[in-house]
């Protein structure tokens, strides 16, 4: 029962975390709620954190399953 929760729950999160990464795609792209530089530079931020969060499960997921 545990596995099957956490696979569920490392799925939803990972759905919820590309959701956010389309949206700074979306704000980027089309210069949605991007004024400036040092606001484009924090959306670039956001969707490099994003990124890290994803590689960071798989680490985690990687070393559980070597356990």
């Amino acid at each position: 029962m545990t596995n099957s929760y956490n696979k569920a729950f490392r799925k939803e999160l990972e759905k919820l975390i590309q959701e956010q990464i389309s949206r700074v795609k979306d704000n980027l792209a089309l210069g949605l709620s991007v004024s400036d530089f040092s606001e484009y530079k924090m959306q670039v931020g956001r969707h490099a954190a994003y990124d890290d969060v994803l590689k960071m499960l798989d680490e985690i997921e990687s070393l559980l399953s070597q356990r």
